[in-house]
């Protein structure tokens, strides 16, 4: 809804439906995870698209204020930004990294995580294939559950239903993925507790 593309949420009113995986409650789910894996951390680093960032970064910034935490923004375009964005964390005293969703930072998710462990930064992101890619932690929607569920809106299309009519869906499941390897190779040791809440660990 954010971008236009529907009325409401309830009543999409077009040709467009189907489930979301963005939900403004994950922004400060995020944060307060990464503060658990860093104890301490005051200054967190935001990796962020001015071009799509404008859906998560009013939860994101109105999360950290009510964490007491100060957010150090970093604008990548485009990937060449990305190395000089680490290195302005990195040199800005940032103890922690949260990746706003975007379909560049997705697709740069094995240098990303590259980069996070270059510069010794711990990177929280919304996919669970940045973990898979050597990233160290996700928190976000189940994508797997997200297909399994759209499923039953193709039913309903090709049983005549309008999409204008069937509202769009939050996602309901979601998952922590950590991963233990770059815990170790960037020197952090992941709190027992959080490892006990994640639903997928990688060795």
């Amino acid at each position: 809804m954010g971008r236009g593309f529907v009325q409401s949420l309830a009543r999409p009113g077009g040709n467009i439906t189907g489930l979301s995986n963005v939900s403004r409650e994950l922004a400060g789910k995020r944060l307060e995870l990464l503060k658990q894996t860093v104890a301490g951390a005051s200054r967190i680093g935001v990796l962020g698209n001015p071009a799509t960032s404008a859906l998560t970064w009013p939860e994101t910034e109105a999360a950290a204020r009510a964490m007491g935490v100060q957010l150090s923004v970093q604008d990548v375009r485009e990937v060449g930004d990305l190395e000089g964005a680490f290195a302005a964390m990195r040199r800005g005293g940032v103890a922690v990294v949260i990746e706003l969703p975007d379909a560049m930072f997705y697709a740069q998710r094995r240098r990303i995580a590259d980069l996070a462990l270059k510069h010794q930064l711990p990177v929280m992101s919304t996919f669970r294939d940045f973990v898979e890619a050597g990233g160290l932690m996700a928190y976000g929607a189940d994508i797997r559950d997200l297909i399994r569920r759209s499923a039953t809106y193709v039913d309903k299309i090709l049983k005549r239903a309008k999409p204008a009519d069937l509202p769009v869906e939050h996602p309901t499941k979601f998952e922590l993925v950590i991963n233990i390897k770059t815990a170790k190779a960037i020197g952090l040791t992941v709190p027992p507790s959080l490892l006990f809440r994640a639903d997928h660990i990688i060795e």
